[in-house]
């Protein structure tokens, strides 16, 4: 096992300032003196810290409920798990039940939250748990999406078939996928 030095300092940050901001983007600039001495200057998109949720949502043992949706980044319409940001006052478990509804038409009497994971840690503050759902019932809420999503009822055992498919590529869903089979394989 590689020894990690839990104690090691964390650079010092001489000063940080928005540099360009969108409607939904802040990039920050970070002046940062390691403890070894050396200076560099960082940018990194200015987090909100409120974190989201990602939702393997399961109808049984073996049915996992996806969605497909357009994402503007890829200029695509793409399959994955429903997922969401924590709204203020939220805990982790109730931003997952609601986006559920709202995303895929389903509530769940079980939720369990099976890992946080971050993307692209070193330019983004954005933190996201994985949460499980079992034990699901019809309902819907009213979501923000601009067009109905497409429900897809996928088989946990036919994973590979969907990791093969061009429009299931999200790292942070893959991931997902890979938690959910290593849950069911410990129970």
């Amino acid at each position: 096992m590689p020894k990690i030095d839990p104690n090691k300092p964390l650079p010092h940050i001489h000063s940080r300032e928005i540099v360009a901001q969108s409607k939904f983007f802040r990039v920050e600039r970070l002046d940062l003196e390691f403890s070894n001495g050396a200076t560099r200057e960082f940018e990194r998109m200015a987090g909100g810290n409120r974190g989201a949720v990602m939702i393997v949502p399961m109808l049984d043992e073996n049915t996992m409920v996806l969605i497909r949706e357009y994402a503007a980044g890829t200029h695509s319409y793409q399959l994955g798990f429903p997922k969401g940001l924590i709204d203020p006052g939220e805990t982790a478990i109730e931003a997952a039940n609601r986006e559920l509804q709202e995303e895929a038409g389903f509530a769940a009497n079980e939720l369990v939250e099976l890992h946080k994971v971050s993307m692209a840690p070193t330019f983004f503050n954005a933190n996201m748990t994985i949460v499980l759902a079992r034990d699901l019932y019809p309902k819907q809420l009213e979501g923000d999406e601009p067009e109905p999503l497409e429900v897809i009822h996928w088989p946990l055992d036919n994973a590979d078939a969907l990791l093969a498919r061009e429009d299931f590529v999200e790292a942070r869903c893959i991931a997902a996928l890979f938690l959910a089979q290593k849950w069911f394989k410990e129970q």
